[in-house]
């Protein structure tokens, strides 16, 4: 058993409106260090297969077919092995 981690971000090209707004809001916090916000998304997927390769073969199918959207967003995918509960 397997545990993928997909970080979808918006490209750099793309304007992130909520991460404009959380940029805003953290300097109205006092927060004048933080130079730029950019906001994504992180799906966990647990992937019975045979290998780490075939979880993440499947995990990049999932993120390019339904996950990511190619056009605007790039990902990222991290494996890593999980201990299967046994009843």
């Amino acid at each position: 058993m397997f545990k993928a981690t997909v970080r979808i971000v918006l490209r750099p090209s793309i304007l992130d409106p909520q991460g404009k707004a959380i940029h805003h809001a953290l300097h109205n916090l006092g927060y004048e260090a933080v130079e730029d916000v950019r906001v994504g998304k992180l799906v966990e997927l647990r992937i019975d297969a045979a290998s780490r390769e075939e979880a993440e073969r499947i995990a990049r199918e999932a993120a390019e077919k339904l996950l990511a959207n190619e056009v605007m967003e790039d990902f990222t995918v991290d494996i890593e092995a999980v201990e299967t509960a046994t009843a």
